[in-house]
């Protein structure tokens, strides 16, 4: 059958989703201080780095959720609805945030905070449950490096949202900076409503629903890619979240300049993450990303100047910064029987990764800066340089302990890498048969 569909037009539509989805999250790290400033502190002082931690990581549930039953039943929705869908959650969600103060007082403030956090992942759920299997049906002979070229555009959202909650700080409040992310998710709705999609993607494989659930079960090595992911996700997701909040004191910067610096590595090495895994291939790429990592997230919680913290971050970036493509690109390859379902598995775990671990990471920072203070009411008399040290080093606590996620994928990759030592790409999607 001759194509009706512009592969190019497809391949930008989910880079503008995946870059309103990256947007919408760097803004809500750059605004959680101003937020948790404003409506938080005064309602929850004492639990408001776990209440803020919480509102952000809600946005990680439904995107966890979302994808999970979205990937399934894609065929069946179909990726122009995902899409059409995908940019009103993306409108939605950062109109109930800027909005909440208006509406409600008190803790409903915070639910409805909650909930605006919430549609924002759906909209990130619904968006990579479509554009990951729509970048393999459009490319399946180049998987690994389209899926690292459209996944770069994740850290150039983080980017311009990034600098743009930080440039716009002095003259918007952090509501209005929020509501910038309404623009992208028009402009998704109209280009997705307007775009021809090719045919589903099990009608062209041959595989049935059935073999497509059932493919992962049929292999249970899969699961091994399923709990990798989970601690890929902790080890960049959640410390990107959590950095503005945690480290803009510590080192004397404001943290969210270092998650755009960070993601301005990523989006440029992102473009050759291909071409490197072609040469000590997905697993090895892996192996060197989670060593690279582990070292960046401990040399974070020791950051106390600008200098120590670019460096640490620099480390930290080249480690996380091509996992979630080449972790989805080494699934596609490995289980094709499984189709969107497979992969929407793996960005399900994470995504529940960051909604786990980000309130722990809250719960950790709340319990170390009580344990500093001396107890919960000398921390409520802190005030001034002696509660930012305390804060400082409640915050280095947090990073220390991520650093171990990392070290747990060293030895899970390094087992696959030498189990799968000299068999090619092929040799690998054949194993499925």
């Amino acid at each position: 059958m001759a194509e009706t569909y512009h592969k190019g037009r497809l391949f930008w539509l989910g880079i503008l989703a995946l870059f309103t989805a990256a947007a919408g999250l760097a803004i809500r790290g750059a605004i959680a201080s101003g937020l948790k400033a404003e409506w938080i502190d005064p309602i929850a002082p004492l639990q408001a780095g776990e209440l803020i931690a919480a509102a952000l990581g809600a946005a990680f549930l439904s995107f966890a959720i979302t994808l999970f039953v979205a990937s399934a039943f894609l065929d069946q929705i179909g990726m122009k609805r995902c899409l059409v869908a995908a940019g009103l959650c993306f409108f939605a969600g950062p109109l109930l945030i800027v909005t909440a103060g208006q509406i409600a007082s008190g803790m409903t403030i915070y639910t409805i905070v909650w909930v605006g956090m919430l549609l924002s992942g759906i909209g990130w759920g619904l968006t990579e449950a479509a554009i990951n299997p729509l970048t393999t049906q459009l490319y399946p002979d180049d998987a690994t490096h389209r899926l690292n070229v459209l996944h770069a555009w994740f850290p150039g959202g983080i980017i311009i949202g990034g600098l743009a909650g930080f440039f716009l700080s002095a003259t918007l409040p952090w509501q209005g900076i929020m509501a910038l992310v309404m623009v992208p998710a028009v402009a998704t709705i109209l280009l997705a409503a307007t775009t021809s999609f090719p045919p589903p993607l099990r009608s062209e494989s041959g595989v049935s629903f059935g073999q497509m659930i059932g493919e992962v079960f049929r292999r249970p090595s899969f699961f091994i890619w399923f709990g990798a992911m989970f601690l890929t996700a902790a080890s960049e997701l959640a410390p990107g979240q959590w950095i503005d909040v945690a480290l803009s004191n510590r080192v004397g910067m404001r943290g969210i300049l270092l998650l755009v610096y960070v993601n301005a590595l990523m989006f440029v090495f992102r473009h050759f993450a291909g071409r490197l895994a072609n040469k000590i291939s997905n697993p090895g790429l892996l192996w060197v990303s989670s060593l690279l990592a582990g070292i960046g997230l401990f040399m974070l919680s020791q950051a106390q100047t600008p200098v120590a913290a670019i460096i640490a971050s620099t480390v930290w970036g080249l480690g996380v910064c091509v996992m979630w493509p080449t972790m989805l690109a080494s699934v596609a390859e490995r289980y094709p029987r499984g189709g969107a379902w497979a992969m929407g598995l793996v960005g399900s775990a994470g995504a529940l990764a960051s909604f786990f671990v980000l309130p722990q990471l809250g719960a950790m920072f709340d319990q170390a800066k009580i344990e500093f203070a001396g107890g919960p009411e000398a921390f409520a008399a802190l005030t001034g340089a002696a509660k930012l040290a305390v804060e400082d080093a409640a915050a280095s606590v947090s990073f220390q302990k991520l650093a171990i996620m990392p070290a747990v994928l060293l030895v899970v990759f390094g087992f696959i890498w030498l189990r799968e030592r000299g068999r090619s790409r092929a040799q690998l999607a054949g194993e499925a048969a």
